[in-house]
Formats: C-alpha cells, structure tokens, sequence
C-alpha cells in the first residue's frame, strides 16, 4: 500500500462526471513519465517482498478469537518506536542464534481491513544470493517487532481469510453490522480503514455498480450437509437500505457462501513480489514470461478453504477479491444492452492479465486476447507521441475503467511532476501482474510485481516461495525462456487454479517447449548449463506452425518438477540448471535446496497446501458434524494451530503433512 493521499473525495454522481477529465490527465502523466524514462538504463536489478498479517486477539479463558481492530494502534506504536527508527544492531537470526549486522529495518504499513498490517523489507534485495538466505530471516524479524507492537493477547497471522469474517460478532471492539457506505448484512463500516480513501472506494463500487457487490463461493458438500444449502447467515427480511432488496432478487444463491461487502476480497492476505528490472525491456519481458506461471503459483499457494464460518468448495481467493471490487454496470456485464456505457467488459478490474507488453519476436498475434477492450482514443494519444503499439494498448485498455476516488483538490491543476491521476486507474487495476513505471523524483526503475500467490502460514513458506520466484526470474533472463501462452489459456488456467486440490487433480495449460532450440537437446538429453556459458547467436526467430501444438494440459508436478520421460524439463530443473551457471557456495545452494524441496513436495503431492491442511484439521475436528460449519470454537482451535505452526514450523512434529522435512532440523 502506497502514500495515501488527503484531500475531499468526491461521491461517485460527481466522481463520474470528471472521470474522462481524470484519464486524461492521468495519461498526460504517463506521457510525461515514458519521456523521461524510457531510455532509463543499468538500473540495479532489486527485488523486495511484501507480508500481509492479519491481527486477531485470543481470549483463552471463553475459548475465543477474534479479529482486531487496532491497526492505527499498532502502526502508531511502531512509529514511536525510537529503537526501530534508528534501525537497531541489526536482523536476529532466530534459527541460529547470531545476528545477521547492517539490515535495515522493516516498514509497516496500512492495508483496507483495520485488522490488517502489510511489512516490507526496510531496503530492497539484491540479486546476490547471499540475500536471499537473509529473506526468511527478515520476515521472521517483521512478525516479531509486530508482535512486540500489540497485546500480550494479539497474533498477528499469516491466514490468507479470517475463518469467521463475517460472522457478525467475531470482531473486537465490537461494531454492529451495516453502514452507510458497506451497506453490507454481516460486517460493520468500521471494519474498512478509517482513511477517507477507503470508505469512498467501496461506497464507489457499489454506487457505480448500482447494487452491492456480491460474492458466492460454492459450499463444501459433506456427508449431512443440507442439499439445497441455504446460507443460514442471510436475513431475506433486511431492509436497512435499498440494496438490501439484492438477496430477494436473487443475489444469494443456493448452495453458495454469501458475501456482499469489498471486505471479504480485500480483507484477504496475499505474498507479492516486486522486481526491478535493469531497463524497461527487460521489464516488459519479465512480464509477459511470469504471466503463464501465476496460475500455476496461486495453485501452490492455496490457502483459503473456509469463509464466513462455513467449508468451501474453492481453495483460493482469487475470484471472491475479483467479484469484491467488480464495479461493472448491468450494461457492462452483458446483462443488458448497451445503452450508457461505452462496451461489455468481460472480466472484473481485479483479474488476470488481458495483455502481453514484450517485443519479443516470439510473441505471435495469437497469443493476444481476442476479447481486449481497450480505449482507442487513449491508445491513439500514446501512440501520437511515440509508444509502441504492445505498450500502448497494454495502458489503453487499463483506460476503459473509470477512476473510483477522485479528490476534489486534484482537479484544480494538471502536474505533469506527479502521478496522482495515472496512478488512480494504474492502482485500481488489479491484474495478476502489473507493469510499474519509474515513479518522478527518484531511481527507481522499471518495475513488475508478481501478484497472485496466497500468503503462507509459516515464514519458511513465504521465504521458499519467494526465493523460487526470485530463481525462476533470473532463469527465464539467463536461458532465454519462452513461456507464452495465448491470453484465453492462463485465463482458464486462474479459473482451473480455484478447484478443490487442483494442485494434485487437475491439469493447466503449459508450452511444452521453453527453451531456445538451440539450447533444448544437446546428443539426446538436456544440457541447458552448457549451452548458457556458451556465446549465444541472436534468437531464434519467432516458432513456426499451429500455436494450439504449441502447449497441451499437464499436472503441476510436471510443469514443476518435470516429466519422467524428460520431454519437459520442469521449472525446479531449470532453476537448478542457472544455480549450476553460476558459482553458489555449499551454504547458500544447502539452504535453497529446503526451499525448493518444499516447491516440489507440494507439486508431487508429498507435502499438502494449506486450503488442504486447514480442511483436514476442521473435518477431523471432534465437534465437526459433517455439515460444512465451522464453529467458534473450532475456528479458535484452528487459529491456535496456525500460531503454533508460525512458532514452531514443524520442528515438534505438528503439521508434518504441510512442512514435512523441507526445514532442516537442528
């Protein structure tokens, strides 16, 4: 979360008659920042990592927990804190016992729920691999200072969902639900973060929508599970205000989990990772070959089987974050003609990528998104003054939207030294991953920020995936790797990533060939090593033939760890191959080896993802009657177990099916 800007937010009625105002300017803006940055070069070539923690308080003698709404609280405490401030003696290694000196300390930050904390690293990483065994460390250091910021009773937890958000008393301080700008059944305003920002954003969508947000997640069907199922949190008879009217018109459907405020999508935690680039082409190449693996990593990461009290038949989050903050009109959907509004937009704001932005040769026509919506009176501008087609209509069609909170005081004068208005339709489009220009007034460079992963219970977890990501980046750069995937395909893959166990059950859309030809086969068997330390001729021109031979469905086991006949390599042995490229201490290749353990474990089904554990340890439960609920007392047992993972990480034998023996014992 970046700067949050002060000022007087106009309601949507006044926020809508400026809005074309707002996307010009905002591209003026963009003009101004490709002018002075497009040739930008040799920029460091750093990475930094972001934690999304939610804050519950326990109360061990009722047997309770709760959400805790004390983020300005805590944020306040931190910021007092004069130690932190001057940085301290430096990262603990609590595994070892020894001190890693010269690390900065981490940053925290708000996030939308007021029962939310997001930490960064204090400084960006390096690509030194030596930085990455302080990545673990660091994040072990952030949940220790948040902890030390809050109550003997509070935890702050890496869950991507509160099992019981939702449940209309598991908040504290206790606030009841329904306000003027959620104007949800089951969770009060106060849940959003009191900054102006926030409030108006979700008042917005829902004014801009015509009708609440609504979220349905299929219900996990159990042996006594009521058929059809009800959600029995529903009030059919509320009619506090209009939008009430929703549930009766249909917006609760049977056999669904009901939701119906921004709260339950953005009060989700997720793991995101920001690279920057050395230059802006390197920066749009890194783009285009993450896009195909975010599917493939939200599959890993799932984490979030339970909502609002109740199992469900999903295992990410992805969707319900996407209906959340999908501000689409009636008209916009295709549920009625198109009479006010300019197109039917296929997918919400929050969704997977629509475009690929490299001018890589290899990237052909029919790898784009046939169903692309973009503004072309936007794209005419930016190619008026000299951007490339592929960007042009990458910026273009994040144009379609409308800016959801405009300041009045933003209004009075175009800055071409600021971002405000670009960054307002840049931010509100939640891709899987996002191209971010170098912002004025500082070094940064070209940026991309991987988005999809759901946050992990323990920070060996998030370290593992983190590093993997770092890994797989600099491979695709050092090998030269093709991972393009017509658009349609890791659409479907998102979708795909969302079943019940799809990390073990399902198959994704894959490029069965991701090396240059000349470095693919080398007397029969692979030798990506050798062909990297040899001098290289320039690429190979863009593949010939059918795209769809291009890619079939394979297992994540195979994407990631590779086929057994060896006709694909797998992109653990890719990674291992560029490790083989460069000199790695025994140390730090040791170290690496545990986070890639747990990768393949998780791909081959050794090791189980957390939407796994969680639903095995409430089913398991001695008070679970089979019906799909989730009881208080069976999600405080649930929050405990998380805590106890957190501290221990396996090493006391709990949640082996999770961790197994990816951590080294000592």
């Amino acid at each position: 979360m970046g700067l949050l800007a002060v000022g007087t937010p106009l309601e949507w009625p006044e926020a809508k008659k400026v809005a074309g105002h707002v996307r010009e300017w905002g591209i003026e803006q963009l003009l101004a920042i490709w002018r002075r940055a497009k040739g930008k070069e040799r920029d460091a070539l750093l990475w930094g990592d972001e934690i999304e923690y939610l804050v519950v308080a326990f109360d061990d003698q009722k047997r309770e927990v709760k959400l805790s709404l004390r983020q300005a609280d805590i944020l306040e405490a931190l910021a007092g804190d004069s130690e932190l401030l001057r940085q301290g003696g430096g990262v603990p290694d609590l595994q070892r016992g020894r001190n890693r000196p010269g690390k900065t300390a981490p940053t925290f930050h708000p996030e939308f729920g007021r029962f939310m904390l997001e930490a960064t690293p204090g400084a960006p990483w390096g690509i030194d691999l030596k930085d990455l065994l302080d990545v673990e460390q660091d994040m072990k250091w952030r949940r220790q200072i948040a902890k030390e910021h809050m109550y003997d009773s509070e935890y702050p937890i890496t869950m991507t969902t509160f099992p019981l958000l939702g449940d209309k008393k598991s908040l504290t301080p206790y606030f009841p639900p329904s306000g003027e700008k959620l104007r949800s059944q089951f969770v009060p305003d106060e849940i959003a973060n009191p900054h102006i920002r926030f409030p108006t954003l979700a008042a917005n969508i829902r004014a801009r929508r015509g009708r609440k947000v609504e979220l349905n997640v299929p219900v996990f069907i159990d042996e006594n599970t009521a058929r059809p199922w009800m959600d029995p949190t529903v009030d059919f008879n509320m009619h506090n205000w209009p939008e009430d009217d929703d549930v009766r018109n249909g917006a609760a459907k049977d056999d669904h989990i009901y939701m119906d405020a921004m709260a339950f999508g953005m009060g989700s935690c997720c793991l995101q990772i920001t690279f920057q680039a050395k230059n802006m082409e390197e920066g749009r190449t890194m783009y285009d070959q993450l896009s195909p693996l975010g599917p493939i990593l939200l599959a890993l990461t799932a984490a979030t089987p339970v909502y609002k009290g109740f199992l469900a038949d999903t295992d990410v989050r992805w969707n319900q974050i996407s209906a959340a903050v999908d501000d689409r009109t009636a008209e916009e959907l295709g549920e009625k003609p198109l009479k006010n509004d300019r197109w039917r937009i296929p997918k919400s704001r929050y969704a997977s990528n629509s475009t690929y932005i490299s001018q890589d040769c290899r990237l052909k026509p029919e790898y784009l998104d046939p169903d692309l919506i973009v503004d072309e009176k936007v794209k005419a501008r930016l190619l008026e003054d000299g951007m490339d087609e592929r960007l042009a209509t990458h910026f273009a069609h994040l144009f379609i939207r409308d800016p959801i909170v405009v300041f009045n005081e933003d209004l009075q004068q175009l800055d071409l030294t600021k971002v405000d208005h670009f960054e307002n339709l840049q931010s509100t489009n939640w891709q899987h991953m996002r191209f971010k220009p170098p912002p004025p007034g500082n070094d940064t460079g070209w940026r991309v920020e991987v988005r999809p992963m759901e946050i992990q219970i323990t920070d060996f977890e998030n370290a593992a995936f983190s590093v993997f990501v770092v890994l797989i980046t600099r491979a695709i750069l050092s090998f030269d790797l093709n991972f393009y995937l017509p658009i349609p395909r890791t659409t479907e893959n998102m979708e795909t990533a969302h079943r019940r166990d799809a990390v073990l059950n399902d198959k994704f859309y894959f490029r069965k060939e991701t090396l240059p030809k000349r470095q693919t086969r080398m007397n029969g068997t692979s030798n990506v090593s050798s062909a990297a330390n040899t001098p290289q001729p320039s690429r190979p021109a863009s593949p010939v033939g059918a795209v769809e031979d291009e890619y079939e469905l394979m297992t994540v086991d195979e994407i990631i760890n590779g086929k057994a006949d060896e006709s694909f390599l797998g992109l653990i042995p890719l990674v291992e191959s560029y490790l083989d490229t460069i000199n790695v201490d025994v140390e730090t290749r040791c170290e690496i080896a545990q986070y890639l353990a747990l990768i393949r474990g998780r791909a081959n089904g050794t090791l189980w993802t957390a939407a796994k554990w969680i639903r095995h340890y409430v089913r398991g439960h001695e008070q679970y009657k089979k019906d799909s609920v989730v009881t208080n007392d069976m999600a405080y047992d649930l929050v405990k177990a998380v805590e106890r993972m957190t501290i221990h990480e396996g090493r006391d034998g709990f949640a082996k099916e999770m961790l197994g023996e990816c951590r080294q014992r000592e």
